[in-house]
């Protein structure tokens, strides 16, 4: 092997060897977020995901499946692997406190996008404004069936306190009439599943029920479901929450009035604009508040995803 030759191979060598070792030294952010498969969190991973590429960082997720000993353990999990910081959607505001816990007892930061935590090791909330889109909604129900009738309320999970204030935005509006009757008021689960299953509850219970609250998109298309078999289509008023493409074509279909575009995406990527931010020593309110959109039929034609 002539000289030249031997350099060669040598030079090849060293960039093989410099390459993982530049992979490593990359900055690693962990996500933990309630579901894996529902749209919603899908559109808002692809924000982070999309959004830490171009600011120069690698991704890695942990599943939860709304249980929380996995999110948790999913964050323990996090730490051990050396990421730089931590977006989290915790699945119950007292109940993952222990995963704040671990970050701050190992000196990671933890920020909390979309639903909120009680820890005081929460450094940050990049939140929606959860009681005034409830109010938007409220009024919203309150204009489209003329300030009367009989209201079901299928609110979100009772443990957290996003779901709770927007629940009672949409009370505080609804309240506002005297005509108005909230007959039905359940906290759950956000599945389609038990979207249908109260539905079919509330319309049984009251034949006349003029509305419908969801507490999401999903929870909204259920009782579009159980509407649609009792042949009351178009009869009552079913409004969601999260501009989800399956909700949004609802809308454009007049299976759902309305839902409210908060843009997972967007959301997703100014969880990760923030921690960035932090990392980098920027200075935040305790809140970082996403703008909201209410989609009815007036504005749909806008909303759709473009083909």
């Amino acid at each position: 092997m002539n000289r030249r030759t031997l350099l060669a191979v040598l030079a090849l060598a060293l960039a093989a060897w410099q390459a993982p070792a530049a992979a490593q030294q990359k900055p690693t952010i962990g996500v933990s977020l309630p579901q894996d498969d529902n749209p919603f969190y899908i559109a808002m991973l692809r924000g982070i995901r999309a959004r830490a590429a171009e600011l120069g960082y690698d991704v890695v997720t942990v599943s939860s499946q709304e249980d929380k000993a996995k999110q948790i353990n999913g964050v323990q999990d996090l730490i051990a692997r050396g990421v730089k910081g931590i977006l989290i959607s915790p699945i119950d505001a007292v109940g993952v406190n222990a995963a704040y816990d671990a970050a701050a007892a190992a000196k990671v930061p933890i920020i909390s996008v979309a639903r909120a935590s009680t820890s005081p090791n929460q450094l940050l909330h990049v939140a929606m404004d959860e009681k005034q889109i409830g109010r938007d909604i409220g009024a919203y129900i309150a204009s489209g069936i003329g300030g009367k009738g009989k209201v079901a309320l299928l609110a979100g999970p009772p443990g957290s306190p996003t779901f709770k204030n927007v629940v009672e935005g949409v009370k505080e509006s609804l309240g506002r009439n005297a005509g108005i009757q909230v007959v039905f008021d359940q906290f759950g689960l956000l599945t389609r599943e038990r979207g249908l299953k109260l539905a079919e509850d509330a319309l049984v219970a009251n034949p006349d029920l003029a509305a419908i609250y969801a507490a999401n998109d999903d929870v909204a298309l259920g009782a579009a479901q159980a509407v649609v078999a009792a042949g009351k289509k178009g009869k009552v008023l079913i409004t969601g929450m999260n501009g989800v493409p399956p909700a949004l074509r609802g809308v454009q279909e007049g299976t759902l009035a309305m839902t409210v575009e908060l843009n997972p995406v967007l959301w997703g990527r100014l969880g990760v604009d923030v921690l960035a931010g932090y990392l980098k020593g920027e200075k935040y309110q305790q809140q970082v508040f996403i703008k909201h959109v209410l989609v009815d039929a007036k504005n749909i034609a806008q909303k759709l995803p473009k083909k």
